[in-house]
C-alpha cells in the first residue's frame, strides 16, 4: 500500500496539475467514450497504455481471460454484462473491443485445469471457453497457448452478439466489434481479421 500511495503523491504533485482542465471538464460535462475495451485482469495488460488514450477516452472491463459470457437476464449477479449495458445502451459507445494476451493464466487454467485454490470461481469461469480448448487440439503443442488465447478472443465476440441491444447495433452499422491481442514480451498488438485470422497491427515504431 506505500508504494501506491506514493504514486498517488507523485500523481498530485506532477499528473494532476497537467490533467486537471481534463478532470474538471469530464466532471462537468460527464463522460463520453469513444470504445468499450473487455480485457483480461492481468497486471501486465493495462488497455489505457497499450492505446495511449486519456481519461475519459475508453471504458474497460476487466475480469479472468477477457470472457464475455452469453447473455442471460436473470437474477444471478452478471458484472461483465452490466458493464456492457451502461456502456452500450446508455453512454452509447461506437466501439467495443476484445484484448487478449500472451500468456494469460486463465487460458492456461482451461489448459492444464484451474489451480487447487481456485476452484470456487475460476473453474467455472474458464468453463465458458471449453470450445476454444477443443478448437486448440489442432494446434502444435507449443502453439496451443497461442490458438486458445485467440480463440477465447473469438467466443468473446460471439456471446456478445447474444446481447439483442448488441446484436441490432452491429447489424444497423452503428456498433463495431474488434478483437485483439497483446504480445507482453514484445508490446506488439495483433488484430482479427475479416478471414478469422490475427495480424499485426500497423506500428510505426522502429524498436525490434
Amino acid at each position: 500500500m506505500d508504494k501506491l500511495l506514493a504514486g498517488y503523491r507523485r500523481f498530485r504533485e506532477t499528473g494532476w496539475p497537467v490533467q486537471r482542465r481534463l478532470f474538471e471538464s469530464l466532471a462537468r460535462d460527464g463522460q463520453t467514450p469513444k470504445a468499450l475495451v473487455i480485457a483480461c485482469i492481468d497486471s501486465r495488460v493495462d488497455p489505457a497504455m497499450i492505446f495511449d488514450v486519456a481519461p475519459g477516452d475508453i471504458l474497460t472491463v476487466r475480469n479472468v481471460a477477457n470472457l464475455v459470457p452469453p447473455y442471460a437476464p436473470d437474477v444471478a449477479y452478471h458484472g461483465t454484462s452490466a458493464a456492457l449495458e451502461f456502456g452500450v445502451r446508455v453512454l452509447k459507445v461506437p466501439h467495443v473491443i476484445v484484448l487478449g494476451h500472451g500468456m494469460c493464466s486463465g487460458v492456461r487454467a482451461l489448459l492444464e485445469g484451474a489451480p487447487e485454490n481456485a476452484g470456487d470461481f475460476v473453474a467455472q469461469w474458464m468453463g465458458m471457453a471449453e470450445p476454444a480448448l477443443e478448437r486448440s487440439r489442432h494446434c502444435p503443442p507449443e502453439e496451443r497457448a497461442l490458438c486458445c488465447e485467440h480463440e477465447v478472443v473469438k467466443i468473446s465476440l460471439a456471446n456478445l452478439m447474444t446481447f439483442p441491444w448488441i446484436a441490432e447495433p452491429v447489424a444497423s452499422g452503428e456498433l463495431c466489434l474488434h478483437g485483439a491481442w497483446f504480445n507482453i514480451r514484445t508490446g506488439r498488438l495483433m488484430t482479427l481479421q475479416a478471414d478469422g485470422d490475427f495480424a499485426a497491427a500497423s506500428d510505426s515504431s522502429q524498436l525490434p
